[in-house]
């Protein structure tokens, strides 16, 4: 798929970490980008750097995703990429035992849900509207009518302790890839998954230096956190290249995570 003036993209998630580097790198290209997020300040800044327009949305409800495509598409016209970055989720072991008090406690079933509707559930509601409005438009090259990239995790194959419900959720994403992508053969719209590693995003950031040392270390190479730029360079190629679908990529350094 080329990426030109005349490509309407969505990227979720857009107002920062990989979001934002895949917005960027669209519009640097020169798609018409929206970027969809709840963070309306940081999310208006990023869309007037680019040249783009920011749509406030929340995943987890379907109205505002319903309105957020209708309000892109009224800018753009029907985006042809969506790429889909933002999440929610809600942390914990299966059961665990406070050290103070030895009581025994497990994940909740409503923090699980939780983390479903802001991971697994909220994938597939935005590629699914998205490929629904790809459908009705006039195919291009090859018979191609739209790209869809969803963001899994390394966690999704060798999760780590108190990441029960994350990697259970991201393994859920890679699993919606290909049958979504022989769901939409028949369209022409093609559907993969980026595996990111660990990248240096503002929420990682938080972290002391001293940890994120660590986490540099533990990457057999290169030897430091994955940079949101080569996250959207992957982004990119997996949108221009039409023979990539039905793929769930590792871009991780060759990292396979321990345990704890």
């Amino acid at each position: 798929m080329q990426i030109d003036s005349n490509l309407a993209a969505v990227v979720t998630g857009g107002a920062s970490g990989l979001g934002r580097a895949t917005a960027t790198a669209l519009a640097a290209a020169g798609a018409k980008v929206t970027i969809f997020d709840i963070d309306a300040a940081q999310g208006a800044e990023v869309a007037q750097a680019i040249g783009g327009r920011f749509v406030p949305v929340d995943i987890m409800d379907e109205q505002s995703v319903v309105d957020g495509l209708a309000a892109a598409r009224a800018a753009h016209g029907q985006e042809r990429v969506m790429v889909h970055c933002a999440m929610a989720q809600r942390k914990g072991k299966t059961v665990s035992r406070n050290r103070e008090t030895g009581e025994l406690t497990r994940l909740s079933t409503e923090d699980y849900a939780f983390a479903a509707q802001g991971i697994l559930i909220a994938s597939y509601r935005l590629a699914s509207l998205s490929a629904l409005g790809m459908a009705a438009t006039d195919p291009m090259e090859d018979g191609e009518r739209g790209a869809i990239v969803l963001t899994a995790s390394v966690a999704a194959q060798d999760a780590q302790v108190g990441q029960v419900a994350y990697g259970s959720l991201k393994a859920g994403v890679c699993g919606l890839v290909l049958p979504m992508a022989r769901d939409l053969m028949d369209f022409g719209i093609r559907v993969n998954a980026i595996l990111p590693g660990i990248f240096g995003t503002p929420l990682l950031g938080r972290l002391p230096q001293k940890v994120l040392d660590g986490l540099s270390a533990s990457v057999p190479f290169p030897k430091r956190l994955g940079r949101p730029e080569e996250f959207a360079s992957l982004a990119l190629e997996l949108v221009r290249n039409t023979y990539f679908n039905g793929q769930a990529i590792r871009l991780d350094g060759a990292l396979r995570m321990a345990p704890r």
